[in-house]
């Protein structure tokens, strides 16, 4: 076998099935001992959107570095039914996009084309390929014009719109994002509602904002104390005064 082809072959796109995400009887602790996710059980069906919410040191962060494999704690995680362990993991994080809070942590090359490219180039994909995909995923998040742009010259707004498209570019088969509106201004938030609405994906997104919640996604899971203590649609759960307060959220008015 060819290193290209067996780059290709590692990298290749998970067999799509129902269920996107399964997550069982998760459980992990840091090296100080603190205790953070316990028994986080739940799944996710392709093309749901859902808000994962809780305080500060909730797990929820925790929880998300583990569907992508950098985090790794005792339980099952398993992407369109491949288990996520070490043998799993080129493919894994091929069909996993993680977009970090802070879109500098993912944006390191100089120029918006380059940060875009730089996972497809990873996947052994030809030139002619890695363009079009860089392409498409500008178009997606409606930056097309910024492909030539130095990424560390662009806006908050702008810089997360292009960490959405670094991992567009995989052809990912769930999107995971970690405070998206962070740091956005009215106008920019609005246009990043617009854009996650848009995406035909299926999505988990951690997030402060019960508004964008109301606004935009279907089911909401509430995390506390590392472990899951609501999971289901989300007028329901936003109208809970009871419950929202008792894990330190507030009802979106």
């Amino acid at each position: 076998m060819s290193i290209k082809h067996q780059v290709e072959t590692e990298t290749a796109p998970l067999k799509i099935t129902d269920e996107t995400l399964q997550v069982t009887n998760l459980h992990f602790a840091y090296p100080d001992g603190h205790t953070a996710l316990q028994n986080v059980s739940f799944t996710l069906k392709q093309g749901e959107k859902v808000a994962l919410v809780g305080p500060n040191g909730a797990g929820k962060s925790t929880l998300m570095l583990h569907l992508n494999g950098i985090l790794a704690g005792h339980g099952e995680v398993s992407v369109a039914g491949l288990p996520i362990n070490e043998k799993n993991l080129p493919r894994i994080r091929a069909s996993v996009g993680l977009v970090f809070q802070n879109p500098d942590d993912q944006l390191f090359s100089p120029t918006v084309f380059e940060d875009v490219a730089f996972g497809p180039l990873h996947m052994g994909l030809s030139e002619t390929e890695v363009r079009q995909r860089v392409e498409s995923a500008l178009e997606a998040v409606v930056m097309t014009d910024y492909r030539d742009r130095l990424s560390h010259h662009l806006s908050v707004g702008e810089k997360k719109r292009i960490a959405i498209a670094t991992v567009l570019s995989m052809s990912p088969q769930l999107l995971v994002l970690d405070e998206p509106s962070a740091g956005l201004d009215p106008r920019a938030r609005r246009k990043l509602i617009h854009l996650l609405r848009d995406l035909p994906l299926t999505m988990l997104v951690s997030t402060h904002d019960l508004a964008l919640v109301k606004e935009l996604f279907p089911r909401t899971i509430i995390m506390d104390g590392g472990s899951i203590v609501a999971d289901g649609p989300s007028d329901d759960i936003l109208e809970d005064v009871t419950l929202l307060e008792a894990h330190g959220l507030e009802k979106p008015y």
